[in-house]
């Protein structure tokens, strides 16, 4: 029976290496690794930086809830961490690690993880750059 290994924010670079190991198991083949970047350039506007913020509680809560939906459906190991605060470009903003007998199921369960994390959880951003600063809610920026 899977297992959520992790869930985690916090506020300085994720050791995406670390995560793996949680999820090992001498019995599942497929592991999936999701490690989600902050980029320059979105669009046809610039990112010099930009900010995370999250109600934590409620975000850990959500992200539990997540990761055990996952393991379960999947009969996966599971690790999620998502980072809070400053982030440059090319920074690792979030990282979801799934294990599971066979590697169609690792992706699926891994990218479940990550649109459900994407959707439902309560962390923000706010993107600075060329057109100056706007927070962002899910695809679409915010004046």
């Amino acid at each position: 029976m899977g297992e959520v290994k992790a869930v985690r924010l916090q506020t300085g670079e994720i050791d995406a290496t670390e995560l793996s190991m949680a999820v090992k198991d001498a019995t599942l083949g497929g592991v999936v690794l999701f490690s989600g970047e902050i980029r320059s350039l979105t669009g046809d506007t610039e990112t010099s930086q930009l900010v995370y913020e999250a109600h934590e509680s409620m975000a850990l809560h959500q992200m539990s809830k997540i990761a055990a939906e996952a393991a379960e459906r999947w009969d996966a190991n599971v690790a999620v961490c998502h980072r809070l605060g400053l982030l440059m470009p090319g920074d690792t903003a979030v990282v979801c690690v799934a294990a599971c007998a066979h590697r169609a199921a690792a992706f699926e369960c891994c990218r479940f993880l990550i649109d459900r994390i994407k959707e439902d959880v309560p962390i923000w951003k706010k993107e600075f750059g060329s057109q100056g600063e706007a927070w962002i809610a899910g695809d679409s920026r915010v004046s």
